[in-house]
C-alpha cells in the first residue's frame, strides 16, 4: 500500500469519506475534460487533420456494430422469433439463422451497421 494509503488509515470515517468524494469528483472532472478533448481531436482527424506530439500520434480506430431493428425483424420473422432474440443479442439471431430457423439472407438485409470511431494514441517510440 502507498504511504498515502497508510496515512488514510489513521483518518476517521468522515475524513475518509471527504477524501474519497474529493478524489471521485476530481476523476469525474478529468474524465469529462478528456472526453471533450477526445471529441475535438476526433472532429479534427475526421476533417483530415493530423495530430501528434513528441511521444504520440493520434489515429482513429473504426469499429462496426451490427444491430437488427426490432420492428423490421418482427415483420420479417414474426413475434416468436423477435421475442426470442430481443431479450438476447445479435449472436442469438445469427445462431438461429445458422441453425436454419431463420433465413440468413433476409437477416443480412435487416442488419444495420453502425461505425464508431475511437481515439487511439500510438506511441512513436515503438
Amino acid at each position: 500500500m502507498t504511504s498515502a494509503g497508510s496515512d488514510d488509515q489513521t483518518l476517521d470515517l468522515p475524513a475518509l469519506l471527504e477524501r474519497y468524494a474529493m478524489l471521485r469528483d476530481t476523476l469525474m472532472g478529468l474524465e469529462a475534460e478528456r472526453d471533450e478533448l477526445a471529441a475535438q481531436i476526433k472532429t479534427a482527424l475526421l476533417s483530415g487533420a493530423q495530430a501528434e506530439t513528441e511521444l504520440y500520434r493520434a489515429t482513429l480506430k473504426v469499429s462496426r456494430r451490427v444491430d437488427y431493428p426490432i420492428d423490421r425483424f418482427r415483420e420479417a420473422f414474426g413475434d416468436a422469433a423477435a421475442l426470442e432474440v430481443a431479450t438476447v443479442d445479435r449472436k442469438k439471431a445469427e445462431a438461429l439463422a445458422k441453425a436454419g430457423d431463420l433465413d440468413p439472407e433476409q437477416l443480412r438485409e435487416l442488419a444495420v451497421v453502425r461505425e464508431v470511431q475511437a481515439l487511439v494514441l500510438q506511441p512513436k517510440t515503438i
